[in-house]
């Protein structure tokens, strides 16, 4: 496999879309995600997309290469909420090593066929790790500002099974990704980095936060320099935003971290904010508009979409960032 540091230093690199926008496109049923796995389980599964890995890989392949044939070098595993936290509220707590291991293999599979054809421009897999429905840092009961719904051991404990399971499956990278609370997101690296010594093996990581709003602050109320601040303990492979804002609204945060690190600046912002009907409106003209001024002012090396995001807007923005150079890198991991 390529040294993803070199290709960083030589080109930018293109992340993949949404994949819950996708699987919307094919109006699933209850039965899409029981099929085969969850027949007799006596909740509700509709909705929990990280099955889909499970119940209809061939969604979540069909997804992974269109998203490879538009130009993403990245595709992020359907994990998002691959941990035990967050698939207690269905009761599949069980079924996390599957949902891991099985999504990360299905995005191996469709990225080496990619390197395979075009060995120039390898293709590579991100675990994707979400921040679970828990927040470690505030209370949800208003009436008692101490209590916690989650501690900081039992989040190690969840992304420390999440991660051993995407490694397992082979991805290049892992991505802690959507972060709104920093403590989170610590457990998170405190997880990797304890998976890594006892396993005797790094692989690079990415952290991605999220601005929640126009004040600038994640939803536990750090500033962009500061939430980098709060994660450069460890050598990353990548710092950078997603979600939450269209990409106009996340240039100001992207150049706060441009110029305070020295790791490689990643974004990946929704298509535009959501309308009065959930969706998002920006076409991916407008949106490669908008991220043109990432380019131009030279603050990037990784660059996709989240929410609302498809392969046209991937396509729109990878045909973009081609005629661009990346943003100077010196690191190495």
């Amino acid at each position: 496999m390529s040294n993803i540091v070199d290709i960083l230093k030589e080109r930018i690199l293109v992340l993949d879309g949404a994949m819950g926008t996708m699987i919307q496109r094919y109006d699933l049923t209850e039965e899409d995600f029981r099929k085969g796995w969850f027949e007799n389980h006596e909740k509700s599964l509709k909705g929990n997309n990280d099955l889909l890995s499970l119940t209809r890989p061939d969604i979540i392949e069909t997804i992974h290469r269109q998203y490879y044939e538009a130009g993403a070098d990245i595709a992020e595993t359907n994990t998002f909420s691959g941990t035990t936290i967050a698939q207690a509220d269905y009761d599949l707590q069980s079924a996390v090593y599957d949902i891991n291991y099985h999504s990360a293999k299905i995005a191996r599979k469709v990225a080496d066929e990619f390197t395979e054809k075009e060995p120039n421009k390898p293709r590579f897999v991100a675990g994707s790790i979400g921040p679970t429905n828990r927040t470690a840092s505030i209370s949800p009961d208003v009436n008692d500002p101490g209590y916690r719904a989650i501690t900081f051991d039992e989040l190690v404990v969840a992304y420390s099974e999440q991660v051993n399971a995407l490694m397992d499956g082979g991805v290049d990278m892992l991505l802690v990704e959507t972060v709104f609370d920093t403590l989170n997101a610590k457990a998170a690296l405190f997880a990797v980095d304890e998976v890594f010594e006892k396993r005797g093996v790094k692989i690079p990581i990415m952290v991605s936060g999220t601005i929640t709003d126009a004040s600038g602050r994640t939803l536990t109320g750090q500033t962009a320099e500061a939430f980098l601040i709060s994660i450069s303990h460890l050598p990353l492979l990548s710092v950078g935003f997603n979600c939450a804002l269209g990409a106009s609204m996340m240039r100001p945060y992207l150049q706060v971290l441009s110029k305070n690190t020295t790791f490689a600046v990643s974004a990946h912002p929704n298509a535009g904010l959501p309308n009065e009907f959930g969706k998002y409106d920006e076409t991916p003209a407008i949106m490669a508009k908008q991220i043109k001024e990432f380019l131009d002012e030279n603050i990037i090396n990784i660059i996709g979409g989240c929410c609302g995001t498809t392969p046209d807007h991937i396509k729109a923005i990878a045909d973009l960032a081609k005629q661009y150079e990346p943003r100077p890198l010196e690191f190495t991991l």
